[in-house]
């Protein structure tokens, strides 16, 4: 697998908090990538630095070779679609709104809005199976519904990579699990997902590449089958633990002792 997204030796914190040093990271490219670890190991942080929304103290974060830094804003955002772990919705915007707000890095001053927009915006919906409360105001559905809403708006940005922090956050298992298959469909079309994951069972299950993360940096990465193994969670999340087959995938399955 090559990779076109990468973080080199690159240092990350909040003012004087540092989070992670040395930490370095190529992203499979046409993979789903799980990231996994404890909470407050880096794992959004990593994420964040990767849309620029966090300068790295040191080192770099490219795409193509280039920094992140030095791309037009619209240009690295229809390269890179990120949904972070608690999107704001503006007051008293309505679904379709928000959908559409996805295709702002594609859009012009000569050409505000087409019928790619449009196209993009109605198979988003769909997708995310939130088409039948298009014009209700976002602030009156539930968790779930809501979190649907901001998915679609990323993949109505149409971009080759698809960032997304705890993307299965307030949906209830069955819309997690429709979710996950949707990321592996989209992986399999051609697109990169990079995705943090709490359940570490279902990155085994979905994901192809797993990149588990502990105090800020690395501990290992490659496909489930190679790296999770009882030494490993022990490790990462300090649980103690037998891993068995899935009996549906095959792929390791975390069973706490």
């Amino acid at each position: 697998m090559t990779a076109r997204l990468c973080a080199q030796d690159v240092t990350l914190g909040y003012g004087e908090r540092v989070v992670s040093t040395g930490l370095s990271l190529d992203v499979p490219d046409g993979a789903f990538t799980a990231v996994v670890g404890p909470n407050g190991c880096g794992k959004s942080t990593l994420l964040r630095a990767f849309v620029r929304l966090l300068k790295p103290g040191k080192g770099s974060v490219s795409l193509d070779g280039t920094s992140v830094s030095a791309l037009p804003p619209k240009a690295l955002a229809r390269e890179l679609a990120f949904l972070p772990q608690d999107p704001l919705a503006p007051e008293g915007i309505k679904v379709r709104q928000l959908v559409s707000r996805g295709r702002y890095p594609h859009q012009s001053l000569l050409a505000l809005w087409t019928d790619e927009d449009e196209d993009a915006v109605a198979e988003a919906m769909v997708t995310a199976e939130v088409e039948d409360f298009a014009e209700r105001p976002v602030a009156e559905l539930s968790g779930g519904q809501r979190q649907r809403v901001w998915v679609a708006m990323v993949l109505a940005q149409r971009t080759p990579y698809l960032l997304l922090d705890e993307p299965t956050s307030f949906l209830d298992i069955t819309h997690q699990y429709r979710l996950l298959a949707l990321l592996s469909r989209l992986r399999d079309e051609g697109r990169t997902v990079i995705a943090v994951l709490h359940d570490i069972n279902q990155a085994c299950r979905f994901a192809d590449h797993l990149v588990a993360m502990k105090d800020g940096r690395v501990v290992a990465e490659g496909s489930a089958a190679d790296v999770v193994d009882s030494a490993l969670i022990k490790d990462v999340f300090d649980l103690p633990s037998v891993i068995v087959p899935d009996p549906v995938s095959g792929t390791p399955m975390v069973v706490p002792e």
